[in-house]
């Protein structure tokens, strides 16, 4: 029982001898596959890819995740209202590839009409603020449904994306939403990594990817990279670097917007 107490404590979703594993240092120097076979057998139904369809990263895990075992695999992902159609071209080839559902996530269309009454279309681009409650409203709070459900979601995080992700790991306790586990399997991949997977698999990737657009969110907020840039800084490429997160790994909230 105090083992439990501590966990509620500290805002934990997960049993004493899960988060053990995890502290123990059990899992360190677990390849991507062990990984996402631990994380089915701890948790599965109750896990789930998070994937934008917007880098090869979630491509290459699901198509791990499909490969360990398709009957575990489920991937949801947040459809803004602001995607660029060839990341709708890529979701429907992965329902047709894998013979998967992929859970679609929305946002609260009221709150969507009420911060664009209140800031514009294109608030985004006013200030950091705007930016990151249109954030807030069209990806952070969908996300919150999405994992309603789950005590674990996968990730394609690496540290190799951009400054903001430098400190990445892969196993972590996601206080910032609620205590769940979550698994960034490629955190010890690199970029040449993943597209050496890509190739070898013929994994289904965006193809705006081919047009120099390593990772692709939302339509008005993603460009293609310049040479020696590194493969987010397409995104909010107007903001400080330190500042290009949408928020569901990094949690804020929409404060003062009204929203």
């Amino acid at each position: 029982m105090a083992a439990v107490v501590s966990l509620e404590k500290r805002g934990v979703r997960v049993s004493a001898s899960v988060l053990e594993e995890i502290e123990s240092g059990g899992l360190d120097g677990l390849v991507a596959e062990e990984l996402i076979r631990w994380g089915f057998d701890r948790f599965a139904p109750r896990i789930a890819l998070s994937a934008g369809f917007g880098s090869p990263d979630g491509m290459v895990l699901l198509d791990l995740m499909h490969q360990i075992d398709p009957g575990r695999t489920r991937v949801f992902t947040l459809d803004t209202g602001r995607l660029p159609q060839e990341t709708y071209n890529l979701i429907d080839r992965v329902r047709d590839r894998y013979e998967i559902e992929v859970e679609v996530f929305f946002p609260d269309p009221e709150r969507v009409q009420k911060m664009v009454r209140q800031h514009g279309m294109n608030l985004f681009y006013e200030t950091e603020e705007k930016r990151k409650l249109c954030c807030a409203v069209r990806k952070v709070e969908p996300l919150e449904r999405a994992l309603a459900g789950l005590d674990a979601w996968i990730s394609g995080l690496r540290p190799e994306q951009s400054v903001t992700r430098s400190a990445v790991s892969a196993v972590e306790i996601d206080e910032v939403h609620g205590g769940r586990v979550k698994l960034n399997p490629l955190a010890g991949w690199s970029k040449d990594d993943v597209w050496a997977y890509v190739k070898k698999h013929a994994v289904p990737v965006n193809a705006l990817h081919a047009q120099g657009y390593p990772s692709v969110g939302c339509a008005p907020c993603s460009r293609a990279i310049r040479e020696g840039e590194d493969e987010r800084a397409g995104r909010w490429w107007w903001e400080r670097p330190e500042s290009r997160e949408c928020g569901i790994h990094t949690g804020y909230e929409e404060e003062g917007s009204g929203i």
